[in-house]
């Protein structure tokens, strides 16, 4: 999930943002209503979360913003346990409300819940030959590769998973280190770094090193497509290393 967290408390949104990416999400900040405002409507997020009493606007007046234009889910923060508050914020076009304090693990199911009710048309499970990937569960199998049949569980880091299920909804198509960088890690890395490289490496050591067929491959001069091929095919036109 690519997720915008608008919070003037700074521990609050430091907590959040850290949580949020430990479970593999992709997070911008903004601590006043008119940075929030900005980012909301010039980027593309799964989920907003929004505070209510902020500087320089509030979250009801970013909100009204927001709906003029977008229909991103919206999950508004308060402090103010006020009926009044809540019913304003559904109003203007809130999808879900949380009370501070509030438990970080209710705070992740409801955006879960957010982000599947926006991707209603994504399946929450995809096939790759004999790789399966659980988008919900966060967990990717394969099959044994032996006479014994059966699947491997596959240990992957919260970025690695991300990077599987990136390249995995876009089976078939080549994306570029840029592209990769800004989809898994929301940054645009210089074109020169090997964080991109090194991931792949590492991700390709887990998927397709112990198996058979070879799903990952490398374009190069291009990036990188997650595709059946037949043997013959894997050797031409690109090579195996990052």
């Amino acid at each position: 999930m690519k997720i915008l967290i608008v919070e003037d408390e700074l521990r609050t949104a430091d907590y959040l943002s850290k949580g949020l990416t430990e479970q593999g999400c992709a997070v911008d900040m903004a601590h006043n209503g008119i940075d929030g405002q900005h980012l909301a409507l010039t980027h593309d997020y799964d989920v907003i979360v929004l505070d209510v009493m902020l500087p320089g606007q509030d979250g009801f007046s970013v909100l009204r913003a927001l709906r003029a234009v977008k229909q991103t889910p919206v999950i508004m923060l308060t402090a103010r346990d006020r009926v009044e508050d809540r019913i304003k914020g559904l109003h203007e076009g809130a999808d879900d409300y949380l009370i501070k304090p509030f438990s970080f693990l209710e705070l992740l199911a409801r955006l879960q819940a957010l982000n599947r009710r926006g991707r209603k048309q994504e399946p929450m499970q995809l096939r790759i030959a004999d790789l399966q990937i659980d988008l919900l569960a966060r967990k990717a199998f394969r099959g044994s590769g032996g006479s014994g049949g059966g699947n491997t569980r596959i240990d992957l880091t919260a970025k690695e998973f991300a990077l599987l299920a990136v390249l995995a909804r876009r089976q078939g198509e080549i994306l570029s280190k840029t592209a990769i960088a800004e989809l898994v890690w929301d940054m645009n890395f210089d074109s020169n770094t090997n964080v991109v490289e090194v991931a792949i490496k590492r991700l390709r050591d887990k998927i397709d090193v112990p198996f058979s067929p070879k799903l990952l491959h490398t374009i190069r001069g291009m990036g990188y497509v997650m595709e059946v091929r037949e043997a013959q095919a894997e050797t031409q036109g690109e090579g195996q290393a990052p």
